[in-house]
């Protein structure tokens, strides 16, 4: 008679094919991971090499001076830098309140679930909109729509000096709007999956000792899904700080530097757009040192959103 731990060791023989299946597999699954890590220290590797002869003529000059001229063979990306940085973080002061607050109107079931699934569908439409076709609804709908608030706010508030510009068309003020409704969807998305996993046990129980809905959201339920939610706002800032032809479009390209949002301005990205396809000499090298730095900080953005995400996680 056979005992039972004789069939359980049988059970566990498999034929030879599915073992070589399963480390076939697992070998594939490692080279295919491994592959994400090998281009993106590939790129950097070329990004880098190409940029060693501005880092060695320039320096950290580069990062501080705004004077960029082909002629005269000077190049700094202070302007551009400062209008990736300026423009990203704006965008996100003004999305993650929106993004965040459609979510919980979406998931807490404030307005009727067929209306609420209608506006979660228009979200995700947003989403897969061509950013080209934004910059053009910019260009012609969205900036002359904006043109007398933003001119009220010039008038008003024109001793602060990012509003000391009179507004005269594309500038950094309608690419922080057109970035806010590119990087929405993202906090929108991210959000609502992050409070949909909320256990329904915490609503419950704060049901339960007499919490209102608005308590509970803001005290118990916001709280629980605070690290998903964090997570997908560095990765709408970092989607923000590449994002390069809507904001090509509207910004208005200029090397001038100017603390005034209201003023055209650049940012690294829309300056590679722009000059790299007729770049000759030294103006490549400088190029792809503005973009190691973009590289560097888009970097730095998910290594801290990783860390940000872990210590909330641990935390709540």
């Amino acid at each position: 008679m056979t005992s039972g731990a004789e069939i359980s060791y049988k059970q566990r023989r498999r034929p030879l094919t599915e073992r070589l299946l399963d480390t076939g597999f697992k070998n594939l699954s490692v080279a295919m991971a491994s592959m994400v890590a090998i281009i993106l220290f590939g790129i950097l590797i070329v990004v880098f090499w190409g940029s060693i002869e501005s880092m060695g003529r320039y320096g950290l000059k580069f990062l501080i001076t705004s004077d960029w001229n082909p002629v005269t063979d000077n190049y700094g990306a202070f302007t551009a830098i400062y209008g990736t940085i300026i423009s990203s973080i704006s965008s996100l002061i003004i999305a993650v309140p929106l993004g965040v607050g459609t979510a919980i109107f979406i998931t807490e079931n404030i307005i009727p679930e067929k209306i609420s699934n209608l506006i979660g569908m228009m979200v995700e439409l947003l989403a897969a909109i061509p950013s080209v076709v934004l910059g053009l609804w910019a260009i012609f709908v969205m900036e002359p729509f904006l043109r007398p608030f933003l001119t009220f706010l010039y008038k008003t508030l024109n001793w602060i000096p990012f509003l000391s510009t009179e507004p005269v068309g594309p500038a950094m003020a309608p690419a922080i709007i057109i970035l806010v409704v590119m990087i929405l969807p993202i906090i929108t998305a991210i959000s609502r999956d992050s409070l949909n996993q909320v256990p329904i046990q915490l609503r419950e129980a704060a049901y339960g000792i007499g919490a209102t809905r608005w308590s509970t959201i803001l005290h118990v339920i916001v709280p629980a899904a605070i690290s998903g939610i964090a997570g997908g706002v560095l990765l709408a800032l970092g989607r923000a700080m590449g994002e390069t032809m809507a904001v090509t479009m509207i910004i208005g390209n200029s090397n001038n530097f100017n603390w005034s949002i209201l003023a055209p301005g650049n940012t690294i990205a829309a300056m590679l757009a722009n000059q790299f396809g007729e770049a000759d000499g030294s103006q490549v090298s400088s190029l792809m040192y503005a973009a190691f730095i973009l590289m560097i900080l888009t970097l730095g953005v998910n290594i801290f959103a990783q860390w940000m995400v872990r210590k909330l996680s641990l935390k709540y």
